[in-house]
């Protein structure tokens, strides 16, 4: 869709399409409210701005609307809205060796034990290999700089799926 297409949405509409890309309620609220935009520059700017400016809670909700890491069958059942998009990002991992799929899932739930959400990562162009690696690496963060890092890769998804969004 185009940018004056997005524009002249109604607003149920432009949540639904909005919320494609960032689950966050709050996120898809703000946003409804900056159109029109005058260009993709300026969505861009407003959907980080926006984004930076919610509460935690805000971002953790945003967090569930996506698959773990590696996690094919939850990209099919769970997450069909956003599954096209979620599928292409996480391409790489349907590649992977089992023992690679396998430490992903036990990382993921040691992950998802300590911090309280899923790892987040934008894994568009990333190997499962790679991701492993960063989920590693992610681990022993504190919880207080493990969310930003978190918020970070989400701003990064979002900003992949709103692309795709004027792409369609």
């Amino acid at each position: 869709m185009t940018l004056p297409e997005l524009n002249a949405l109604p607003k149920p509409t432009l949540s639904e399409a909005l919320r494609k890309c960032c689950g966050s309620t709050a996120w898809v609220e703000a946003m409804t409210h900056i159109f029109p935009v005058p260009d993709k520059g300026t969505l861009l700017r407003k959907a980080d701005s926006i984004w930076y400016g919610l509460s935690e809670p805000d971002w953790r909700e945003a967090f569930t609307h996506h698959p773990k890491i590696g996690d094919i069958n939850s990209l099919k059942e769970k997450f069909a809205s956003t599954s096209a998009w979620a599928a292409g990002e996480q391409a790489a991992v349907q590649h992977s060796s089992q023992a690679v799929l396998e430490a992903l899932a036990e990382g993921n739930t040691r992950y998802e034990e300590k911090f309280g959400y899923i790892f987040i990562v934008c894994a568009t162009g990333k190997s499962a290999e790679e991701m492993l690696a960063l989920l590693q690496a992610r681990l022993p963060n504190e919880p207080d700089e493990e969310i930003k890092i978190a918020m970070g890769e989400q701003a990064k998804i979002t900003h992949i799926r709103l692309e795709k969004l004027l792409a369609t």
